[in-house]
């Protein structure tokens, strides 16, 4: 994270096979209304090319949208890649259908959230905001 003035950037991502984008377009939608900067990279997304457009657009954070089922895949290759670019500064942070056992295994990998389905988009704004807001600031 170069930049340490602005607004808020986040990617908000959709990776592998999942063609299911509504709840990825409405967190995407509401992060925009609260003022941070979003860019949605659509459907059927790398974890390479999720890395590659958060390192080059500079942000604070990289939100994956995950219903397939692969989620602890999708997120332990998302986390070695930001490592092996040095972007590990990155946070890391979901939602999807993420079985409750899942999200304590996720924590402790390095993703910083897990909203499950249902969470409140104010939820997801107030955290982002608490959590990358500060990091901004600084």
């Amino acid at each position: 994270m170069a930049d340490t003035k602005g607004k808020i950037r986040v990617i908000v991502a959709k990776a592998g096979l999942d063609g299911h984008d509504r709840g990825a377009k409405v967190v995407a939608r509401a992060l925009r209304d609260a003022g941070v900067e979003v860019i949605y990279t659509g459907l059927h997304q790398t974890p390479e090319q999720i890395v590659a457009a958060a390192i080059q657009e500079d942000v604070d954070a990289i939100g994956l949208s995950v219903l397939s089922g692969a989620h602890m895949t999708l997120f332990a290759k998302l986390l070695e890649l930001l490592k092996e670019q040095g972007a590990d500064d990155i946070v890391v942070f979901g939602g999807g259908i993420i079985p409750e056992a899942d999200i304590a295994e996720l924590t402790a990998m390095g993703v910083s959230k897990i909203f499950t389905p249902g969470a409140p988009t104010t939820d997801i704004v107030a955290w982002v905001n608490a959590e990358l807001g500060p990091r901004r600031a600084a």
